[in-house]
């Protein structure tokens, strides 16, 4: 905070209350006199940083006052910001006046208020010198204070910034630009404990309080006095309400991370500029007697869900959505509810809204909310649906999925394939999808024994399966009853070692032509399916996605 202290002199109180609520938000201390005589008094008790002074008083003037001031070897040095609806014509008489360094017309907007104050502390000292020394002003003023991390948000997004704080476990204030708004989250070792703001448009102070759960509804008041993290005499009162267990501190902490929540999703919706991050710089009393303790990403779907729904993004039914994966993206998870962890879950392969609805049995509309929010963390992408086959490739040597995975990416299937490396992957992804097709490699008894097992405890996922099996070339020749002996099921296709990814390609474009009911035994060695051109001209040892047992590890099933 600035612990600048600032003297007020003016006989309106309205406007004495409104510059206390403004100023004190923004971490003045604030003083406030009615009359002329008090007004001096109080310079001379207080020595303040900076007086706020209304040009007509109560029997006198600005004037008058700023000659008493300049009567004092000590108070002439204070700055004087005069204030007064005659503009001109008030501010004629003070251009002789050396403790005058600003004019503030009145009325004046808040931001007004918060920058002339803020550019009257910084050149005051220098302004007020030069003028009863003579000296020269330089032309060049230094920064002002130390900031730790500062930026625009040209390259960066919100989300990074705040992931580099989290992951660093940082503590203190990030102040996020946003035109005239400031949004101010407070950090304690990388996690949220609050979210406050300056400068919003009315219209957006009454949309976020109309918008209040019905569980807190009542706390609308509360709510406009926290807002924009006030830290005057209102909320040290409302401080002690809490203290004095007034107020239930459970219901406050639900309206502290509605906020929140909402001015997160708003810092998310607005043009960001830059932003600045203070090192150990303590949060208001406020968030300091209930912290939040909350993610990044557990705010943004709570903004989704309690926004209006008429903002969120129309998409249309056949859109679907698929998680993905950023290099050096925070984990924290820390609020989301478990129930919203569920989508994630789902998300290892493109899926509808309606479709995810249907598994959780939710609602559309609260799966749209909650995908939002996961887009606006970048946890999620849109996808285009594709209408090919679902094909799992299960293939546990690691350099053969890889070059599997890669040549797939590049070459045109029609299909939609996953390729899973080790059996705990292969029965997460079958509890959540249906695969037309199976494809696995069986060369040994213990290979085949583990693979019995896993389709066994699948049957239910498999029904309509088909499956591609490969093996050996001696193991390609045996009898449907010895597949299914070994297996449980008998193999739509055979591929037998040394083949290539085409002919993979091939032998799952076959089984999907099929249209008997009944599993039927069809053998394909590598001169039955010869691939019509190669898909990659490498040597056969690096092109071959089922890789030669001589020459390349064993793909067996782990």
């Amino acid at each position: 905070m600035s612990h600048k202290k600032i003297l007020v002199i003016d006989d309106s109180a309205t406007i004495r209350k409104l510059v206390d609520t403004h100023l004190s938000a923004a971490g003045y201390e604030l003083f406030l006199a009615p009359t002329a005589e008090d007004g001096l008094r109080m310079a001379e008790d207080v020595r303040p940083d900076l007086i706020l002074l209304d040009h007509q008083l109560p029997g006198t003037t600005g004037y008058e006052v700023c000659c008493r001031l300049c009567e004092s070897p000590v108070l002439k040095l204070i700055p004087v910001v005069v204030s007064s609806t005659l503009r001109n014509r008030a501010y004629a008489e003070y251009t002789e006046m050396s403790n005058v360094v600003d004019m503030l017309p009145k009325p004046y907007t808040e931001e007004l208020l918060r920058t002339t104050v803020a550019n009257a502390l910084e050149t005051a000292a220098m302004i007020v010198a030069s003028q009863t020394q003579g000296t020269a002003v330089p032309e060049v003023i230094a920064t002002v204070g130390d900031t730790d991390l500062a930026g625009s948000f040209a390259m960066f997004g919100l989300r990074e910034v705040l992931d580099f704080l989290n992951n660093g476990n940082k503590s203190g204030v990030l102040e996020v630009e946003a035109e005239r708004t400031r949004i101010w989250f407070y950090l304690k070792e990388g996690s949220i404990q609050g979210v406050s703001a300056t400068g919003l448009r009315e219209q957006e102070v009454e949309r976020i309080t109309a918008g209040l759960p019905q569980a807190i509804e009542n706390l609308a008041p509360v709510l406009k006095l926290t807002l924009e993290g006030r830290s005057g005499a209102e909320v040290d009162g409302f401080l002690q309400l809490l203290n004095r267990k007034v107020l239930d501190p459970r219901l406050v902490t639900r309206l502290l991370l509605y906020q929140a929540a909402m001015l997160v999703r708003l810092a998310f919706t607005r043009r960001l500029t830059g932003f600045r991050f203070e090192a150990g710089r303590a949060a208001p009393a406020m968030y300091r007697s209930l912290p939040l303790d909350i993610s990044l990403l557990a705010l943004l779907v709570e903004g989704a869900v309690h926004d209006d729904p008429a903002g969120l993004p129309v998409e249309a039914s056949e859109t679907t959505f698929v998680r993905r994966a950023i290099r050096g993206q925070n984990l924290d998870r820390a609020g989301l509810a478990p129930r919203h962890m569920k989508i994630l879950g789902l998300l290892s392969e493109p899926r509808t809204v309606a479709e995810l609805a249907g598994l959780l049995q939710w609602e559309p509309l609260e799966v749209r909310q909650v995908l939002n929010g996961f887009e606006q963390a970048e946890l999620v992408q849109t996808a285009a649906r594709s209408e090919g086959a679902r094909v799992v490739v299960f293939e546990s040597d690691p350099r053969i999925a890889q070059h599997l995975r890669t040549v797939l990416a590049e070459t045109a299937t029609g299909s939609q394939f996953k390729v899973v490396r080790d059996r705990l992957a292969l029965q997460l992804f079958l509890k959540r999808a249906r695969p037309e097709v199976l494809v696995f490699a069986a060369e040994d008894s213990e290979a085949c024994t583990q693979m019995r097992e896993l389709l066994a405890a699948a049957a239910d996922r498999l029904s309509d399966a088909k499956y591609v099996l490969i093996t050996t070339e001696a193991a390609a020749r045996d009898a449907a009853d010895v597949w299914r002996k070994r297996l449980g099921v008998v193999p739509h296709q055979i591929l037998a070692r040394p083949s290539t990814t085409e002919q993979l390609l091939a032998a799952v474009e076959k089984v999907l032509e099929k249209v008997a009911k009944e599993p039927s035994r069809e053998v394909a060695s590598p001169q039955q399916v010869a691939p019509a051109r190669a898909v990659n001209p490498a040597p056969a040892a690096a092109a071959s996605a089922v890789a030669n047992p001589v020459t390349e590890p064993t793909a067996g099933v782990q």
